[in-house]
């Protein structure tokens, strides 16, 4: 059985919640809550594997409880459930590990299925938040991608072709083998590349690679 806890400042929702739940036949729910302050407490008391959370609530909030449950030993899965899906709450329940986000408005099965999908590892979000979502992580990927080009183009050919070969992961001795060059050189060349692209390390030398389209793709 899935343990849960519901959590929501309104008594007539956490009683519907808890009843749908309830006809699932795998969840019980083990412990209710009207506060995020209650809800760390009975969390603690109760060996619960998974939290439906509601967002706004007096006293403390749902996504400061989030972010403290996520500090216990042994944290339940919380997915967040809220009438509202402002992009601030979106990205500070992911911060605080929420593995679901769901509007109030989902179909009831679609909470169940959030419960579930939370309880064996997996995570759920709404289809407005997983819209949003990845129009950011485009926009993000963009940006990236713009700052490495411009990066790479105040290298020279040749310590291009040094980044190149760091962004396929190839060894100081392995690129200088392609470049008919010998390691010392190389050698020097990354220490230039690094100060150049103002990279710690030939990892994030090797991202910048990739970001700047030196280096295809995998996957």
């Amino acid at each position: 059985m899935i343990r849960v806890m519901v959590v929501d400042d309104e008594r007539m929702v956490c009683a519907y919640l808890s009843a749908l739940l309830a006809t699932a036949g795998d969840i019980e729910v083990v412990a209710q809550a009207y506060d995020g302050a209650e809800a760390v407490e009975k969390a603690m008391a109760h060996r619960v594997d998974v939290v439906l959370l509601d967002v706004r609530m007096p006293v403390v909030d749902g996504l400061a409880a989030a972010e403290r449950l996520a500090r216990l030993p042994n944290p339940p899965k919380v997915v967040m459930l809220t009438t509202f899906d402002l992009e601030e709450y979106v990205h500070r329940a992911l911060r605080a590990h929420a593995v679901g986000f769901l509007l109030k408005e989902a179909d009831p099965e679609v909470i169940v299925a959030a419960v579930r999908a939370a309880a064996t590892g997996g995570a759920m979000l709404a289809p407005s938040v997983t819209r949003r979502l990845l129009a950011e992580f485009t926009r993000t990927e963009a940006a990236a991608r713009h700052e490495a080009r411009r990066a790479v183009a105040a290298l020279t050919a040749r310590e291009r072709d040094v980044l190149t070969g760091l962004g396929e992961g190839l060894s100081n001795a392995e690129i200088a083998a392609r470049l008919f060059l010998e390691d010392t050189t190389i050698k020097g060349y990354v220490s230039r590349v690094l100060t150049k692209l103002d990279c710690a390390n030939r990892t994030q030398a090797a991202l910048v690679a990739h970001d700047a389209g030196l280096v295809a793709r995998r996957g």
